[in-house]
This record gives structure tokens, sequence and C-alpha cells, in this order.
């Protein structure tokens, strides 16, 4: 089965105004538009074109909820540094926090449901850009000695604990804070220019020292990163395609006026050094493209032309340029530039034909 689906952007401030509208040839809203959801968690279910409906109201109905989260991501300013949980920590996580009475919608909340979010992105954009997971300590050790930030190089052999320092502002932070800042003003090299800009969206955030310990990656068009459970991580801008476990669990680092929860924080953080954070794609045939992260039940498919993708599982597909009729169980749509779909797992392979980009989303 075949049904149509559509959603509204979600306007959080950091969105863009004009990325999501732009790729989609769609009016834009006049204000940010952040993020774009295709699927069926609560937070902003996909609408159901026939009948209205949340599609996780179809769904409840008709099927299983969806286990994955496609979305449109649009970063006109940097995102908080942001973990999320793995599968355990989740589920004790909302099971401790529901045994405590704080409220879904609280501030302070951690855990708005009990699933992991792993998540990878892959660029719709010639620069998309992001910090992922800590550089090895010897290169950071190198980059901020020739700054001068020889005190914070030689916290380095207990990465934990220089970062529970930052985050918590503790003795000597606030002034590394300002060094730091004063040499982002006018200082070259992408670290300090990353700073500058953190800087000047969160001045005095702690984050713009935690940045200097982590991979700063410039993403092409159809490159991507994956997010496993614990990397730390924050998209500073860009457009891209964003696939996740169907979670809204986010336990932040810095970069925000919101809530930051330090003890969480270092339970879930992995600390491992992160040499290269790229997740490579696998290309399946000349018109599709493979996005498949080690552990993570997901992948994400990029057609860009005739194809067929096995069936027996749900899918999510939205084009992003071009037309493609697409095929499924006996029924046939033409879907275009801006349009997306949900496909039920209940009937053999999804047929594909056309030219464009058509993204697809769906377990493995």
């Amino acid at each position: 089965m075949l049904v149509r689906i559509a959603n509204s952007p979600r306007p959080y401030a950091w969105g863009s105004h004009t990325a999501i509208a732009d790729l989609l040839g769609t009016a834009p809203s006049g204000g940010p538009e952040a993020e774009l959801w295709f699927g069926s968690h609560p937070g902003s279910p996909a609408r159901v074109l026939d009948d209205g409906r949340g599609l996780d109201e179809w769904l409840a109905a008709s099927g299983e909820p969806l286990p994955f989260l496609l979305k449109i991501l649009a970063a006109g300013g940097p995102l908080s540094l942001q973990v999320h949980p793995n599968a355990e920590q989740a589920a004790a996580g909302f099971e401790r926090e529901n045994a405590a009475g704080i409220p879904l919608d609280a501030p302070h909340r951690n855990y708005k449901d009990p699933f992991a979010k792993p998540e990878i992105v892959v660029a719709l954009c010639d620069r998309f850009e992001a910090l992922c997971g800590f550089r090895p300590v010897e290169q950071t050790r190198e980059l901020l000695t020739g700054l001068g930030l020889t005190g914070l190089a030689g916290r380095l052999d207990d990465l934990p604990g220089t970062v529970e320092w930052l985050v918590t502002r503790g003795d000597g932070v606030d002034d590394l804070i300002a060094e730091v800042t004063a040499l982002a003003a006018s200082g070259d090299g992408i670290a300090l220019k990353t700073a500058r800009t953190l800087a000047e969206a969160y001045p005095g955030d702690p984050g713009i020292v935690v940045s200097l310990l982590l991979n700063r990656v410039t993403l092409r068009r159809g490159e991507a990163l994956y997010m496993p459970a614990g990397n730390i991580h924050a998209y500073l801008s860009g457009i891209g395609m964003e696939l996740m476990a169907s979670s809204d669990n986010i336990v932040r680092c810095g970069l925000t006026p919101k809530h930051v929860d330090v003890p969480e924080l270092l339970a879930l953080t992995d600390f491992t050094e992160l040499a290269e954070p790229r997740l490579s794609a696998i290309e399946v045939s000349a018109s599709v493209t493979a996005y498949r992260p080690d552990g993570p039940g997901f992948e994400l498919l990029h057609v860009t032309g005739d194809a067929a993708i096995g069936g027996g599982r749900p899918m999510v597909v939205v084009c992003t340029a071009g037309g493609f009729e697409v095929a499924h169980g006996g029924d046939a749509v033409r879907i275009e530039r801006g349009e997306s779909l949900y496909v039920s797992p209940d009937a053999g392979p999804l047929t594909i034909a056309g030219a464009g980009d058509l993204f697809v989303a769906t377990t493995r």
C-alpha cells in the first residue's frame, strides 16, 4: 500500500528560513523552518493526506508504529551539543523519570520515550558543517598547544574530568572561555573559526571550549555522518536528510540555554577517540546508494533512477528533485519534488522508475 503523507516544518529558532522551502519547492513560512518530520513519532507525526489523520493514529489502526524517523534538517545556526542514549539507558531513564513524577514536557526532563536514538545525516548541500565525536587526543593536544592553551592541553589525559570541569564551570573555566573567545575573534584556522561562530551564537557558553576537543567536519553533498549512542555532536549549518530511531531523547552538553544534566551527560557520553567520524556510502547499483550504519536496524537509500527495493518492510519515501513512478503491491503513484509516501510492509518489492533524487528510509 502506498499512502501519501505530508507535514509542516518545526519552527525551532536555529532553523533556516529558506533551505527547506528551496529544496522542496514550497513557499517559505516566513519564520525558521528547522526540521520536517516524516514518521509516526507523536512529537510531530506526518499527516495522511487521504483523511487528515496523523500517521501515528493511522498506523495504530492498520499496523505497527514506524521504528525509525526520517527528517529533513536545515540548520541556519548551531544546534546544541548533545548525546543520545542506548536502548538500555533510554528504557531505564524513562522509567526513572516516570517514577519520579516528572512531566513529559518538563524542561528538565531528559527522556521523552524509552528508546535509543542512533542517527545518520546525509548532506543535501555542498557544505554541511558539524562537530562529531572526540578528536584523537594527541591531535587535540597539538592544536591546543599551538594556540597557547597549554593548561587545557595538560588536562587531556582525563577527558571525562575535563568535560565535567568545563560544563560545570569549574575554577578557571570562565576565564578560559573568555581567552578562547578572544583568540577566536581574530584567529585563523577552522577550530578558531568554529569557536568564533559559537561565541557569537552562545556568548560565554562552555561549549565554545568543548568544541576544540571535537572533530570538525565539513560534508559535501552525498557525504554522511553516523552518531551512535554516546557520540557528542552538534550540527552547525547546512541542510541534510537525517534518519534515526523513532525517539526524541536528547541530553545536552552546551551551546544551549536549556537544561544540562551533567551527571546524565557524563554517564551517556562515549569518550573514545574517533579518528574518522564519516559514514561511507555503499554503491548498490548505478542508481542506488545506501547508507547502512553498523548496529541500528535501519538504512537510508538515495535513488537517482530506475530501481527495485526489496519489500516486506515499512518504508518512507521523499522526493527532493525530479519525479518518479513508484509501484508496490498493485498500487502505483507518481511522486514529484516535495512529495512523500508511506509504504506498508505487506507486499513485495518497491519498483521505482524516473530520474531525480528520491530518498527511501527503511528497516534492514
